[in-house]
């Protein structure tokens, strides 16, 4: 009976050895299939790169060349780069995109996560990460209001007027996040495609330097403490108006790139900014924002300047917060009217377009 057991054993031993035997052949066939089909797929993923950037180049040669035709017929002209421009649109907004040559990734990402590759292969993917920067800009366009509203409340009603260090160099960390936490979003957005202008993505490194070098200041209650603050209080006030329009400029540029990707004239990446964003009576109020802002941006900074100046507060916090403020305004300014230029250019090219289309019909009838 013992030697039964023993024989039971053995063969139930065996049986578990044959088992584990079969499951590490298993493993290694398909490792050998996986890394097959790696290569294959990579294969045709290096041959399917270079056919798409060819097609690439040559649409944008194609469409060079035509523009430097004086001998071709305007009328000719326009119609051929239109159905060039749509080439390009279907090249980019199909799955064929994820092939196109991509934007370096710059010393900003590579300094924050090192030399990975943060290009996605799927357009879902890519499309994730632009409604991640929207929400991300919805979410902190509220708490850009709630913060300085609740500072300058509490000055007021609880502190007297004068701000204590703790909650402005919070308020300052939460503000070093956002900027930090919105460069990198549009860092990875234009390696995805994105047409952002890099002035923003600038401006948002000044913002950065400026909440960071604001950390170090240090804000003492005393007697004059109200002049000492002015600037912070200006801040605060400007961060207010800033919110407003960041809610404002995040509802109108999606209803705008809805519209002109439905039109063609955007692609599903792109960001569409608070000046070009928006129905006529729209752009009307975000321009007086967004003017305002630049204008009262310039007046916070020309104030920590003049502060300094006059010895009040002479930190080198406040005279390089006060500089940085002065750069933001003008280059946020600059780019403002860059931006209109070129839109009222394109209005004006359209209002031609279709002033040509009425002849051509009248003619026709």
């Amino acid at each position: 009976m013992g030697d039964t057991a023993v024989d039971g054993g053995d063969a139930a031993a065996e049986v578990v050895a044959e088992e584990v035997s079969r499951l590490v052949e298993q493993a290694k066939e398909l490792q050998d299939v996986a890394a097959s089909l790696i290569s294959r797929t990579t294969r045709e993923e290096d041959s399917l790169r270079a056919r798409v950037s060819s097609l690439d180049s040559n649409i944008q040669r194609l469409s060079s060349s035509i523009r430097k035709k004086t001998n071709m017929d305007s009328n000719q002209a326009e119609k051929l780069e239109e159905d060039l421009f749509k080439a390009r649109y279907v090249l980019s907004e199909s799955d064929a995109a994820a092939f196109l040559p991509g934007k370096t990734h710059g010393r900003f990402l590579r300094m924050f996560l090192g030399p990975i590759n943060v290009r996605a292969n799927r357009r879902d993917i890519q499309l994730n990460v632009k409604e991640e920067y929207n929400s991300f800009r919805d979410r902190t366009a509220f708490l850009f209001i709630l913060f300085p509203a609740l500072l300058l409340m509490l000055s007021s009603r609880v502190w007297g007027g004068c701000l204590p260090a703790l909650p402005v160099q919070l308020y300052q960390a939460w503000l070093l996040y956002l900027y930090t936490g919105l460069a990198l979003r549009e860092n990875i957005l234009r390696v995805n495609g994105s047409d952002i202008r890099p002035w923003w993505i600038y401006h948002h490194y000044c913002a950065m330097a400026m909440a960071l070098i604001s950390l170090t200041w240090e804000i003492e209650k005393a007697p004059d403490c109200s002049q000492k603050q002015l600037g912070v209080q200006l801040f605060l006030i400007w961060a207010i108006v800033q919110g407003v329009a960041m809610l404002l400029q995040n509802r109108y540029q999606r209803q705008r790139l809805y519209t002109r990707i439905a039109l063609g004239k955007a692609r599903r990446m792109d960001i569409v900014w608070g000046e070009t964003a928006g129905v006529e009576g729209q752009l009307k109020l975000l321009y007086f924002l967004l003017f305002f802002l630049q204008i009262f941006e310039a007046y916070c900074g020309i104030q920590l300047l003049k502060t300094a100046v006059v010895g009040v507060v002479s930190e080198w916090q406040v005279v390089t917060c006060g500089i940085l403020l002065v750069i933001m305004a003008v280059g946020n300014f600059t780019n403002t009217v860059q931006t209109l230029a070129t839109k009222s250019r394109v209005k004006a090219k359209m209002k031609r377009g279709k002033s040509k289309q009425d002849l051509h019909q009248d003619k026709s009838s």
